[in-house]
């Protein structure tokens, strides 16, 4: 590996394009390089992360120890590019690296056969018990449920071949020391449906039971994978996060995942359809209520947010993801709206769960901003909690961007919803940084967290535009992302994020911007990058002038403004 960088470095001397590099520098990144065993990779978008993290920091070094040398200890070669001249060699040493990566990568994803369990899981009549036999590679010793009420709903469990029960300490089976390869068990599924709060406006028809309540497994690390089939009653569905491998069969395969939250499962008879969107198949279940609902307008209305939010740079983040509609109704549990509530989990998978008002007209559902910042969500991976202002802000930058470039918003009425925005995040908690908001769950802080991270899109959106001329925005950074770490499997700190994101061009701004504002109180200055856009404001009242940037940011696109204007005439 160092090999590689060595010859980018000869390279890029060649064409009198280089960085000043002094000799204990390139040492330490010589080193920092050498630290990264090929051998050791085997998760492709952990390993991505790691190289693009140490070679940044691998540059912050350099340039550290430079403005500490006299200028004869510096080993001065001619450069070109006045914007990013350090840091730029870095990073497409890591484009090589990962170059050099991604041709050894699948064979060694090849030789690293996965260690697979089989689980057959039947579903009564009533949906009132469900049976499960797991069969194990090899004999595992650790068997949880995720959830801490998964106990309560087990009625009995034992080895296949064994007559006695096996007993339970909180959340896990305590099994035999030599451990155990197959095991069967039987779920009260219609206790653990009526103690579920998901369900109370549902009809009789169908059910939501999370995974986490009746789902016993080992520990899925590494390789190890579960390969679930379900054997149903005739006219009985199912819908789970996991990677369909035979939806006709209803067989399904389950990795690692980042956990975020339970996500849900749901059984019976319920509408769903596969809809193709650019660059992804979402797989939707609209359950039924005792309500009456427009499901052809329902359907339409998803697979139209999902295509607006493919807007960003020309295909869905998600590949297939699970998409769960529960009616409410007007149940006061909820706000009001026609999409009162959304949630995006994964665990297992990558869900997008929607609460509908199913009594709306589909004319409120286009009106919506739900479903479409629900969906914006995607296109970032799991963020750990303390960092979650950076997922609730670029979500809520691209529900806004995105619904003025599918034709539902107004240029002028986006940008007022913005500024509106910033304003609230600007006066919400002054005296917190956005970590501490978010870290503190502080309920009085909610629009810091949400607008912070609104305020970095903005800025490193603009920044990316202007320092490129046009050719690099947030949008060409979060395809790269997409293209290099999504789905991804682990949780993500907001530095990783940014490291990552920066390696993904050639004029870094993300973690700068972290570094910026992350722990100082108070807001991001937004108000020197609105006036660059023609934002001009006064009395709180948004007005645009001409500006290219700014059009380019929410330029229309005529098909899904078209699509839009088909829809709402209907």
């Amino acid at each position: 590996m160092v090999r590689i960088f060595n010859a980018y470095r000869r390279e890029y001397q060649s064409q009198q394009t280089l960085l000043i590099l002094s000799g204990e520098a390139e040492r330490q990144l010589n080193g920092r390089l050498q630290e990264i065993s090929v051998s050791a990779l085997t998760n492709r978008h952990r390993q991505h992360s790691r190289i693009f993290s140490l070679l940044h920091n691998a540059g912050q070094q350099q340039r550290r120890i430079l403005r500490h040398q006299k200028p004869e200890q510096q080993s001065i070669v001619k450069y070109s590019g006045r914007k990013h001249r350090t840091i730029c060699a870095v990073h497409r040493a890591a484009s090589m690296l990962l170059a050099s990566l991604a041709t050894c990568l699948p064979h060694a994803d090849a030789r690293a056969q996965p260690v697979v369990h089989d689980y057959t899981v039947t579903i009564d009549y009533s949906m009132t018990n469900l049976w499960v036999e797991a069969r194990f590679r090899h004999p595992v010793e650790s068997v949880t449920a995720r959830s801490r009420d998964a106990g309560k709903f087990l009625v009995d469990v034992r080895g296949c071949d064994s007559t006695s029960n096996i007993r339970l300490r909180n959340r896990r089976m305590l099994l035999p020391e030599d451990g155990i390869t197959c095991l069967n068990y039987t779920v009260d599924l219609g206790r653990a449906a009526k103690e579920n709060r998901q369900n109370r406006t549902l009809s009789a028809q169908n059910i939501v039971v999370s995974p986490s309540i009746w789902l016993w497994r080992p520990e899925l690390a590494g390789s190890t994978e579960l390969h679930l089939q379900f054997r149903l009653p005739e006219g009985t569905s199912v819908s789970v996060p996991w990677q369909p491998v035979d939806s006709e069969e209803h067989r399904f395969l389950l990795r690692d995942s980042p956990e975020s939250s339970n996500a849900p499962a749901a059984f019976g008879s319920f509408d769903y359809r596969e809809l193709a969107v650019p660059g992804s198949t979402l797989r939707v279940a609209l359950l039924r209520s005792e309500q009456e609902k427009d499901a052809a307008g329902i359907f339409d209305w998803v697979r139209a947010t999902a295509t607006d939010v493919s807007l960003a740079y020309g295909r869905f983040p998600s590949p297939m993801p699970q998409v769960l509609i529960i009616p409410v109704g007007n149940s006061r549990e909820r706000s009001s709206g026609a999409v009162p509530f959304g949630q995006v989990i994964r665990d297992g998978g990558e869900t997008v769960l929607l609460y509908i008002n199913e009594t709306e007209p589909q004319s409120a559902f286009l009106e919506d901003w739900t479903a479409t910042h629900e969906f914006s969500h995607l296109l970032l991976p799991y963020i750990d909690r303390r960092h979650k202002w950076i997922s609730e802000g670029f979500a809520q930058y691209y529900q806004n961007i995105l619904l003025a470039r599918s034709g539902a918003y107004e240029e002028q009425h986006a940008w007022q919803k913005i500024y509106d925005g910033l304003e609230r995040g600007r006066l919400s908690r002054p005296e917190l940084s956005p970590n501490e908001a978010a870290e503190g769950g502080v309920r009085t802080g909610l629009m810091k967290i949400y607008w912070s991270g609104a305020a970095i899109a903005l800025i490193a959106d603009v920044g990316l535009r202007e320092l490129s001329g046009g050719r690099e925005s947030l949008d060409t950074v979060l395809e790269q992302l997409q293209t290099c770490c999504l789905p991804s499997d682990h949780v993500w700190s907001g530095p990783e994020l940014f490291a990552q994101m920066d390696a993904l061009t050639d004029f870094p701004v993300f973690l700068s911007l972290y570094r910026r504002y992350a722990d100082t109180a108070g807001f991001p200055d937004t108000a020197d990058v609105l006036e660059r856009l023609g934002v001009q404001v006064s009395d709180g009242k948004v007005k645009v002038r001409k500006n290219d940037i700014r059009l380019a940011i929410t330029a229309p696109d005529a098909e899904a403004s078209r699509h839009r204007e088909k829809l709402a005439a209907n």
